[in-house]
């Protein structure tokens, strides 16, 4: 398995770019939020998002946030490696849906641990509804 995820699951601060009502991004932050983790909202142009103050770039996050989860297009999340760069974060999450392979090949020759092509809420504790189904046929077919 790849120690990014673990890195990134059992971490407690995380920033999750591209919260909004209508994105997966807000529903990753409500989840993790619920579950316990400290997660801080990013958004460019928003200046709350579920009742807590967003920030506008992962360059103002409190120095703690060392991980991110990216839930935007390929294009914002090239800009977000070189913020993420900037911020000296550490690992970054391309939750799975789109090709961040340019992205993410960015981040790692920049020194940042990524994490792509699978969805973030199959592996933060704890894990439920349907992504306890997903997580349990993943590992049966021996691609977790």
């Amino acid at each position: 398995m790849n120690p990014s995820i673990d890195t990134i699951a059992s971490s407690k601060h995380l920033a999750v770019v591209g919260v909004s009502d209508k994105s997966f991004g807000g529903i990753i932050y409500k989840t993790l939020k619920k579950n316990g983790y400290v997660v801080y909202p990013v958004h460019p142009t928003r200046e709350s998002f579920d009742g807590d103050r967003c920030f506008a770039s992962v360059r103002y996050l409190p120095p703690q946030v060392k991980s991110a989860i990216l839930a935007v297009s390929p294009e914002a999340a090239d800009r977000v490696v070189d913020d993420a760069v900037l911020a000296g974060m550490t690992h970054l999450w391309f939750q799975q849906g789109k090709d961040f392979s340019g992205p993410a090949a960015k981040a790692q020759a920049r020194g940042i641990q990524t994490v792509c092509r699978k969805c973030i809420l199959m592996y933060a504790q704890p894990v439920g509804g349907i992504h306890s189904v997903h997580r349990l046929v993943v590992r049966i077919f021996g691609r977790l």
